[in-house]
């Protein structure tokens, strides 16, 4: 299980009023390493970057868990980008990129073929 979700936000998911902010919220509690990076994005976005890359190798293998849960759920990462209006990408294990619309050409080459071969490193192949 990926998230640890209190029984209220499962009634109000069944009820179909869950908002964006609760869900956001479960996310947070749940995954905190994930979290974090979403943060430290979100603070270079919010300081003027059009775009912000995160490539910190996470601590364990339970930061890595979150970080790769959080990463392959459509509905997570959609959260994230409707609430700051912005597009996040997923590169390897540990890069995570954010990217503010006016930076499709930032975001092109970050989900690049060219960037994913030039992103590879031996000490991240099994992570």
């Amino acid at each position: 299980m990926s998230l640890t979700v209190p029984e209220e936000l499962v009634t109000k998911a069944q009820q179909g009023v869950m908002t964006d902010d609760e869900f956001l919220s479960c996310v947070k509690n749940s995954l905190p390493y994930a979290w974090s990076v979403v943060e430290r994005l979100v603070k270079q976005y919010e300081s003027g970057a059009t775009s912000a890359e995160d490539g910190t190798v996470p601590p364990d293998d339970a930061a890595w868990g979150q970080l790769l849960r959080f990463a392959a759920s459509d509905s997570m990462r959609g959260a994230v980008e409707r609430k700051y209006g912005v597009k996040l990408a997923f590169q390897n294990c540990c890069k995570t990129g954010l990217f503010a619309p006016s930076a499709a050409k930032e975001y092109e080459e970050f989900v690049s073929p060219r960037a994913q071969i030039l992103n590879q490193k031996p000490e991240l192949i099994n992570c």
